[in-house]
């Protein structure tokens, strides 16, 4: 999308079913799972940039023997720094003792990160500094190999001040007011009274500490675990940890906002944010790769076990539609032809734009991630020319004559690469009249392909703040001198914050209800959001179940055309002299077009958990008063 919004994380989880010296024996290498683990996330950079975490744990060492290694990066490529240090050990290893070249006993013995269980993270910092302490994987160590805890996870949570007083009262010291830390300490109270549990049945049976340590890694129910910790859990997520001794497990939200995907063969476990990542990394065919269903846990077991298990009974599931507009690779089968009929569904109402006038329109997309809806909208054009071809054809088909029949047939389309990104420009100049000017030419344009009688439309993934659109393409566009530039965003009006996961947390960002506010004003119906705030304000003690999204009053006196309207006027400046026409996705084409992902609350005010209508008050109350603090 031309407005850059950032994306919370992605996973990857992977689990060696097989001796180390099987994967020496048919792949030439003990380290085949760091080598997978590197595929699966550098496959999923585009999920984050700011930083990543690889973690590793080995089965049945011996004792005084390290079985987790971890480390993480925040620096400008932390995928590849956090690898090129993994390896740099390694090879510092073998280096140092040249008798470990051909021994795995003594390569898992005594090389960190080799093991059979591993666990990847790629962030984007979209709440708080992007500091070290802040990349996951996060780590609670202890001397019981059970007890220890290494948790990642793409997630956000809405009601964290409640799950830190919960830590409170069972009597922790939580370090910080974050939802990973306090997650975390939730589950690992609950796996330490578990084991604590286990080990009181061990000894009346007469077992020594040495004796049960065996028997708890058997018997530690993980299922149980994450029912105790995930009570009163309120947002998005798809989370992965690992227990020391060997158990895994990703959890999936009830609601399924966040994605997760699994294969299991007889030798090997994974599990990605995306499902052509391990398609490709472990060439597997699409229907052998499994959905995470919402509510659900897949646990697996050290002894090799694994099984999906309810954890939380679903609700309605509510996937994030933005997975399939734009976060996700759009090499996914399902999401490629979900993208191209994006496109295709937004085309009679560029028609109505352009007056169905295609013999003087030009096509294109900005930015690369429009592609494929791109495609959709042109083969839909194709369509719709081919039917006036043939109308034309039947109508006439006494006076054709061969050359006017040549003429219509060599009517096309017409669609060229009109913008593209200058990857390194980059607006570092901190005075404002400077960084417009250079935001401006972000973009280079392809010119002598537009008439000044020309329509252009150009296809984007969403408009979220405008600020591109205003400050860059239009002027951009308008360049190259057309009659017209029609905007069109695959994906509907952004009307309300995200607050599970997407960095679009402030009401006031949204150029959607920027013009919803201007609409009021102009309308002279500006007591609307003075009632909107004092019903927010009156509701900011009710728990979160009781509470009513009111911002969606502020939208209600006006038509989805009448905003739409109103933010062309918005985004057009003086000095643009084409037509702007701005046309969003209706939420009913976005729901046809993506029928298994129907999360629309960023488009609808609908909410999949009760603590999203406490965020959107929230955020309103914080507009109102003049607060840029986030809402949650």
């Amino acid at each position: 999308m031309s407005d850059a919004i950032k994306h919370e994380c992605g996973i990857a989880l992977l689990r060696l079913k097989k001796p180390l010296e099987f994967y020496e024996d048919k792949y030439g290498s003990a380290f085949y799972g760091i080598q997978k683990m590197y595929l699966l996330m550098e496959k999923q950079h585009n999920r984050g940039q700011d930083g990543a975490g690889f973690a590793s744990i080995k089965f049945d060492v011996n004792a005084g023997e390290r079985y987790i290694s971890r480390v993480r990066s925040n620096q400008s490529q932390p995928i590849q720094d956090i690898f090129a240090q993994i390896n740099e050990r390694i090879n510092e290893e073998l280096a140092l003792h040249p008798e470990y070249a051909d021994n795995i006993t003594l390569q898992k013995a005594k090389i960190p990160y080799i093991g059979e269980l591993f666990l990847g993270h790629v962030r984007y910092g979209t709440f708080g500094k992007n500091s070290i302490e802040s990349v996951h994987p996060f780590l609670r160590q202890n001397n019981w190999m059970h007890r220890n805890l290494i948790v990642a996870g793409n997630f956000n949570m809405t009601n964290v001040t409640e799950l830190f007083n919960s830590l409170v009262e069972l009597g922790q010291h939580p370090k910080e007011l974050a939802d990973t830390v306090t997650v975390m300490e939730k589950i690992g109270h609950f796996l330490d009274d578990e084991v604590t549990d286990l080990y009181q049945e061990c000894k009346n049976n007469g077992l020594s500490k040495r004796e049960a340590s065996p028997v708890i890694a058997e018997k530690l129910n993980v299922s149980k675990i994450l029912k105790r910790a995930s009570r009163g859990w309120d947002g998005g997520y798809a989370m992965a940890g690992l227990l020391g001794h060997g158990d895994a497990f990703v959890f999936r939200d009830p609601a399924g906002i966040r994605p997760a995907y699994f294969y299991e063969d007889d030798e090997i476990v994974v599990v990605a944010s995306e499902r052509p990542v391990i398609q490709t990394v472990f060439n597997v065919k699409f229907e052998k790769v499994q959905e995470l269903q919402p509510g659900n846990a897949l646990i697996i077991k050290k002894n090799g076990t694994v099984t999906e298990e309810n954890i939380i009974d679903p609700v309605i599931k509510k996937a994030c539609s933005f997975e399939r507009i734009y976060f996700s690779r759009g090499s996914d089968a399902e999401i490629y032809q979900e993208r191209k009929e994006l496109g295709k569904l937004i085309l009679p109402a560029v028609l109505q734009a352009i007056e169905n006038d295609t013999d003087n329109t030009v096509f294109s997309y900005i930015p690369n991630t429009a592609e494929t809806s791109f495609y959709g909208m042109v083969e839909a054009a194709n369509d719709f020319l081919n039917q006036r071809k043939n109308q034309f054809i039947l109508t006439n088909r006494k006076t054709l004559t061969k050359e006017k029949l040549e003429e219509i047939l060599s009517v096309k389309i017409r669609t060229e690469k009109i913008a593209i990104k200058d990857a390194k420009l980059r607006t570092f100049i901190t005075d404002d009249a400077n960084r417009d000017d250079l935001v401006a030419h972000v973009y280079d344009v392809t010119y002598g392909v537009i008439k000044p009688t020309d329509n252009l439309v150009i296809i984007d993934d969403s408009i979220v703040r405008g600020t591109t659109l205003k400050k860059s393409i239009l002027k951009m566009m308008d360049r190259l001198n057309p009659k017209r530039i029609v905007v069109v965003s695959s994906a509907p009006q952004i009307r309300y914050p995200d607050c599970y996961g997407i960095d679009m947390a402030k009401l006031e960002g949204l150029i959607a209800f920027q013009a919803a506010i201007e609409l009021l004003k102009q309308h002279n119906k500006e007591n609307i959001i003075e009632e909107v705030y004092t019903k927010c304000k009156s509701q900011e003690s009710f728990k979160d179940t009781d509470v009513t999204n009111h911002v969606t009053a502020i939208y209600e006196p006006f038509t989805y055309q009448q905003i739409s309207d109103k933010i062309a006027e918005m985004l057009h400046s003086d000095d643009i002299r084409a037509e702007v026409k701005i046309i969003f996705q209706s939420v009913e084409n976005l729901h046809v077009a993506c029928p298994k992902n129907l999360g629309d609350w960023y488009f609808t005010g609908d909410y999949p958990t009760p603590g999203g209508n406490r965020v959107v008050n929230k955020s309103f109350i914080n507009f109102y008063e003049g607060k840029n603090d986030r809402a949650y």
